[in-house]
């Protein structure tokens, strides 16, 4: 009988361990399933795939890291201007009315070219009054030569030679000064002295360049002095920028600048630094600098804006391309690249961008890299979208 319950409990303890045995091996199994599962979807999230055809249509570039010459730089805000020499306010010396306009505001003009036509009475008044005086001074120098050799044959008193000579002076003096007044109305003192006399004067641009303003109209009277026209030469447009006084000690003459002129989108030009100021404007406190552009494009027109970056060292350091740097909430990535068969793996890197030098971004890894991994330079921002693209799909 005692032998008979022993059997059976026995077979009860057997049955038991066998039982979970055979649990702990599901379980076991399941869990190895849920791990390789895991990891299979980490490694998913923590990829982008390219076939071969994807990789070429991208255009991608991939390369190791190198060192690149970054510049550091101090940012400046101004305006195109030109030198005094360049820019000209056309006037008149007399008051007079405009008979004619012959240019309009953007037209190009030379050196000495009409621009515009003026008439009053008084420039007529102007030409018969030299006439006259030109006519009496042949007169009176008869009649000092005539005196000049009778005092000197002894038979002319002094007081009419001196009285003589004194008109014939008189009148030089007047002929020469209405011939000065003439010739700064661009009248030719010979021809109104063969006998023309002309009815209007001409206006003529002292430099050439193109007309920016034009301040008159047909039949108006201007006063003497006043602005008509204004000619600038733009050939010569430069870089006027403000520099604040805490980067001041950092600009000096031949430092290359990077700016954009805010009226020519996508364009940036370049200029070098031939003058810094040596004085400051009141409000904002700072210096004017003044740059040479060195590739003057498009319709560069002073008073135009500008913001510029002025170079101001160079430093050596890690750098890629802005293309190949995304940003994911607070972080930013680059893609470490590696070839699986006929397809590309990409793979996020973290990284610290520095400064920016053009199309390029300084950056720094927080966790070292081997010096042979391969990154992509261009379409950061695609390789992204496709990771969350395969992370949506996964979780389908």
């Amino acid at each position: 009988m005692k032998n008979t319950i022993y059997n059976i409990l026995a077979v009860l303890i057997l049955s038991v361990l066998l039982t979970s045995c055979g649990d702990k091996k599901v379980d076991a199994h399941a869990h190895d399933i849920e791990v390789k599962t895991e990891v299979k979807q980490e490694e998913h999230l923590e990829e982008a795939m390219l076939s071969a055809q994807q990789f070429d249509a991208l255009k991608m570039k991939v390369a190791t890291i190198a060192t690149r010459q970054m510049s550091g730089f101090v940012e400046a805000n101004g305006t195109l201007e030109v030198p005094p020499q360049n820019e000209a306010a056309i006037t008149t010396v007399v008051g007079a009315n405009v008979v004619s306009i012959k240019v309009i505001e953007g037209d190009k003009i030379n050196k000495g070219q009409v621009v515009a036509y003026l008439s009053h009475p008084n420039i007529i008044k102007m030409q018969t009054e030299y006439l006259n005086a030109y006519s009496n001074r042949n007169f009176l120098q008869k009649g000092f030569e005539r005196q000049n050799k009778l005092y000197k044959a002894g038979v002319g008193s002094g007081a009419n030679f001196q009285k003589a000579a004194a008109e014939y002076e008189a009148s030089k003096a007047l002929v020469n000064g209405m011939a000065a007044q003439l010739k700064l109305l661009n009248i030719s003192t010979s021809s109104v002295r063969n006998g023309t006399i002309f009815q209007r004067i001409a206006l003529r641009t002292p430099i050439e360049g193109f007309v920016q303003k034009v301040q008159v109209k047909m039949g108006q009277y201007v006063d003497p002095q006043t602005e008509l026209f204004e000619i600038v030469d733009t050939h010569h447009v430069h870089a006027d920028l403000m520099v604040f006084e805490k980067d001041v000690y950092k600009v000096k003459k031949g430092q290359k600048i990077t700016f954009d002129v805010q009226s020519i989108p996508n364009q940036e030009l370049t200029a070098e630094i031939y003058s810094v100021g040596k004085t400051f404007e009141e409000n904002p406190k700072a210096i004017h600098i003044h740059a040479e552009i060195e590739n003057k494009e498009g319709n560069l027109i002073p008073g135009m804006y500008i913001k510029g970056r002025i170079q101001v060292e160079n430093t050596e350091t890690t750098a890629l391309p802005e293309s190949a740097i995304t940003k994911e909430g607070d972080r930013f990535f680059v893609f470490s690249v590696e070839k699986e068969n006929d397809a590309w793996s990409f793979k996020p890197v973290e990284v610290i961008p520095g400064q920016k030098d053009g199309d390029w971004v300084a950056i720094t890894f927080p966790n070292e890299i081997n010096p042979n991994t391969k990154f992509a330079y261009n379409n950061a921002y695609y390789l992204i979208a496709e990771m969350k693209k395969g992370d949506a799909e996964h979780s389908h």
